[in-house]
């Protein structure tokens, strides 16, 4: 599929059930609760790669807490890397900070603070292809109905990026994330309008909305990736 016709789908797909949307913005709210809403995004990539177009139901919960967890292990052993960069970064900064001198401080100021500028950029930019292969790597463990193993399975994850292409994928991941963006401002300003309190009915809906949305365009792409290297 194109990008456009995935956008397009991908849109229309929350809004077969706002009920859905509710539910999943008050779980997503509630401390450890929030859990069981994170497995439901994993079950809406099943979902989507067993060819369904209706959001799944909020049943076996145990099911999707447990999803949830897997999640968040998979988040934290991909953190890693950025981790261990910007410690090493941080080392070298903290090697090149001045001394109590003026002089040397002087001398130094100038290839700390580019020093400081390019550690910035760098742990960005890894930040941002970790996070890219990230959400390749949980759609793998969807596919594999949960096994928390193929999310770390690296050549199958860049074998399907090669797939759909770093161009596409980049570009794809970007409008999602804009369109998220224009949604959570949009709610944020309507729930200005009612009084503040709103916020806390309107952001949780727009978020809701997004996870739903962005589940289910990224896996979209995901699945044509998976019928090319079928």
């Amino acid at each position: 599929m194109e990008i456009g016709e995935i956008i397009s789908d991908s849109v229309k797909y929350p809004t077969s059930d706002w009920t859905k949307i509710i539910i999943l913005a008050v779980i997503l709210i509630i401390p450890i609760v929030n859990f069981i809403g994170i497995g439901y995004v994993i079950r809406i990539m099943k979902g989507t790669l067993a060819g369904l177009d209706d959001l799944p139901d909020f049943d076996e919960v145990g099911e999707l807490f447990i999803d949830g967890l897997k999640l968040l292990v998979v988040g934290i052993v991909y953190a890693i890397p950025i981790w261990i960069i910007s410690a090493i970064l941080g080392a070298i900064i903290g090697l090149l900070s001045p001394a109590s001198t003026v002089t040397y401080m002087d001398t130094t100021s100038t290839a700390l603070f580019a020093t400081m500028i390019a550690s910035y950029a760098a742990v960005f930019v890894a930040a941002i292809i970790v996070g890219l292969i990230e959400i390749v790597a949980i759609l793998n463990m969807a596919y594999y109905d949960g096994d928390l193993g193929a999310a770390f399975r690296f050549s199958d994850i860049l074998n399907y990026i090669s797939t759909i292409g770093w161009g596409k994928y980049i570009i794809t991941y970007i409008v999602i994330a804009l369109i998220c963006a224009v949604i959570m401002a949009v709610a944020g300003l309507v729930g200005v309008i009612l009084i503040g309190i709103g916020l806390i009915i309107t952001m949780p809906l727009a978020m809701s909305f997004c996870y739903m949305f962005g589940a289910r365009a990224i896996t979209t792409l995901f699945s044509d990736a998976l019928g090319e290297t079928a």
